[in-house]
């Protein structure tokens, strides 16, 4: 253990119990920062009990911007696991944090419940926070601020690796592609995929934000389209993980998709979302209005991760099915994503061009895929 003294740390303590007696006192930003600087993974430890219980009785009433407090707080966590956490961070904490405009909260409660991800069971723990997986889900998809989302989507991409059910997905030939996307080292639970899937309430929130039929998102259009995007960029990862939950629901969108990005308008032109489909469908073919050039892109974007990341799944006829019946749809009448995917196999590394030819060969019957120059 490092027994280097840590600068400043009795005058920050003092500081940090002014604070918690009242936290409307000036915060000292620089107390903070000096004593951050210096921590370290060998003496953090035996700071955390002296300061993060108090930061937590501070959080809970502090009114100004809380960055320099939550930064603190995220260095001291690391260490400790989501059950320690939830000894000090009720389930009515982390809401008020994510529901806060004040990023620097969002992602501190989303540093709290990304340490769920280090187990099966603490992902099941996670799932049966109902209050907080709705703030988690509105928090993600309706921050304005880019890092918010982002963080987002790294965890609840990484909680729905470790919760998912099926078996490890056999090595792939050539690429570690997939198995870097895999953390789990056995077999999840699945109840937080339950929770999102399956669940009425939730399912119809997540669809419900990324259709534009949400207060959170309804009436702004650059917010409703950073939703879309969000949800464009974690569904290959999902589809990899789990093709079946994700292309097959249950549950029915009860609205037709705002397919103006908030604009008010409806073109009924779009079909809608059909009984059966999943949220891969439904992202994919009924979400983005593709007059929007930027959304059209993501899209684009998103097709590609799609189709790479199915290649080096395990091979089966569902997989097939789903891809080829996906491609089909979306090809139909947008001949910039057709062109986009027939190219794919030029714009990648030489090595994987050839199997990822043959791959789309196979879900695109009849086009024409190009052959990689040599």
């Amino acid at each position: 253990m490092d027994t280097t003294p840590i600068s400043g740390l009795d005058e920050l303590e003092k500081h940090v119990d002014d604070l918690v007696q009242d936290p409307s006192i000036p915060l000292n930003a620089k107390l903070f920062d000096d004593v951050e600087l210096q921590l370290t993974e060998s003496n953090t430890p035996a700071v955390i009990v002296r300061f993060l219980p108090k930061l937590t009785a501070i959080l809970k009433q502090y009114t100004e911007d809380p960055t320099v407090l939550a930064s603190l707080a995220i260095k001291l966590l690391r260490p400790v696991s989501f059950i320690q956490v939830l000894s000090l961070a009720s389930e009515e904490s982390l809401v008020q944090a994510l529901d806060s405009p004040a990023p620097a909260a969002n992602l501190l409660a989303m540093t709290v419940i990304h340490k769920a991800a280090a187990s099966s069971a603490d992902v099941a723990i996670f799932s049966t926070m109902t209050s907080v997986v709705v703030s988690f889900i509105r928090r993600w998809l309706a921050a304005p601020q880019v890092e918010v989302g982002q963080k987002g989507g790294i965890v609840l991409g990484d909680l729905l690796d470790v919760d998912c059910e099926l078996p490890m997905p056999p090595v792939p030939g050539r690429t570690a592609t997939h198995t870097e996307l895999v953390l789990r080292k056995s077999p999840g639970q699945g109840k937080l995929w339950r929770r999102l899937f399956t669940d009425r309430a939730i399912y119809t929130l997540l669809v419900a934000l990324c259709a534009g039929r949400h207060a959170d998102t309804s009436a702004n259009a650059h917010q409703l389209s950073l939703a879309q995007g969000r949800v464009l960029r974690i569904l290959p990862r999902l589809a990899a993980l789990n093709l079946r939950t994700v292309s097959q629901s249950g549950i029915i969108a009860t609205t037709a998709v705002n397919v103006t990005n908030g604009h008010g308008e409806s073109d009924r032109s779009i079909p809608k979302p059909k009984q059966g489909e999943g949220l891969l469908q439904f992202a994919a073919l009924r979400m983005v209005d593709k007059s929007d050039a930027l959304m059209h892109l993501s899209l684009v974007d998103f097709f590609e991760a799609f189709v790479s990341l199915m290649r080096v799944t395990e091979y089966s006829a569902h997989k097939v099915e789903v891809a080829r019946a996906l491609l089909c749809e979306a090809i139909e009448d947008d001949l910039v994503l057709k062109e986009a995917l027939l190219s794919l196999p030029e714009r990648i590394v030489p090595e994987e061009a050839d199997d990822l030819r043959r791959w789309l060969q196979e879900v695109m019957p009849g086009e024409a895929i190009r052959v990689p120059l040599r």
